[in-house]
């Protein structure tokens, strides 16, 4: 029974493709002619692999159609100023096809930058538990004269709310928030401000400290212990980090092997912007 509907499947498949004029495809199949070049099924092939996921998302009979026009028309245009073609043309063309053959080569090679060994070995460098850091969160009023300041804590020692005194008396623009600063880690503050939050109990209020922005009261709310993230929630930015090391140290080893001699010739750097020397 497998072996008759393999049988007449084959038969539909070869009646249906003689009916719709379906012929035995490869990349040198020519899809147009303009003038005497020819526009390939590989040509839009290649095209459509460097279209952004946007583009490729398109209906495949849309995604054809749109990139055999383009080439097309690209096709055209090349023709069009080949009667002009100058110096300007000539060396843009060259410097683009450089480029062009430059990133597809790094396209190649950042495929062998990843595997799984390297990514989880950079994360247990990086962002292991080991690594973990003490987090605070804090609040302040800052105050333009020390003795404003001490005003200001010997109402907060009377047993006045310290976010009410922040919102009266504050000029940092935290005051709206009653002083409140979140969380935040050591090297976020300046020095002689992270030296008064981190000595302080939970729930303690300094005295006066003063830093180039003025006169603290800080208030330590709490304090935690930062979770590193976890391996998959910092995947991509491991991936692209590895990838571009890889990507550098290939690229130096590949020039640094290059036989590469830099002509011993004067040159007034401002030349670099004369572009009317293409024209002579």
């Amino acid at each position: 029974m497998r072996k008759l509907f393999s049988f007449i499947y084959l038969n539909f498949f070869m009646i249906f493709c003689a009916t719709n004029n379906v012929v035995a495809q490869d990349a040198n199949t020519v899809l147009a002619t303009v003038e005497d070049t020819n526009i390939t099924l590989g040509h839009v092939i290649a095209l459509q692999d460097r279209l952004t996921d946007q583009y490729k998302s398109l209906e495949d009979a849309v995604l054809f159609k749109g990139i055999l026009d383009q080439l097309i028309q690209q096709a055209v245009l090349a023709k069009a100023i080949e009667s002009q073609k100058n110096s300007i043309v000539q060396y843009s063309y060259e410097n683009e096809l450089r480029a062009f053959l430059a990133n597809t080569y790094i396209s190649i090679i950042s495929k062998d930058a990843l595997n799984e060994k390297d990514i989880k070995n950079f994360y247990e460098a990086n962002y292991s538990s080991s690594q973990s850091e003490k987090e605070f969160n804090a609040a302040h009023i800052l105050l333009k004269t020390e003795a404003k300041a001490i005003a200001v804590k010997k109402q907060i020692a009377a047993g006045e709310n310290f976010s009410d005194l922040a919102k009266n008396h504050s000029t940092g623009p935290s005051g709206s928030r009653g002083g409140d600063l979140g969380w935040f880690g050591k090297g976020a503050m300046v020095p002689a401000f992270e030296k008064a939050a981190l000595a302080l109990e939970i729930g303690a209020v300094s005295d006066p400290i003063e830093t180039q922005f003025g006169w603290h009261i800080i208030k330590l709310n709490n304090s935690r212990l930062k979770t590193p993230p976890s391996l998959e929630d910092v995947r991509v930015e491991i991936e692209r980090a590895l990838k571009e090391k890889y990507i550098s140290d290939k690229v130096r080893k590949i020039t640094s092997a290059a036989k590469v001699v830099r002509a011993e010739v004067s040159i007034d750097p401002s030349i670099v912007r004369n572009i009317g020397l293409l024209s002579k």
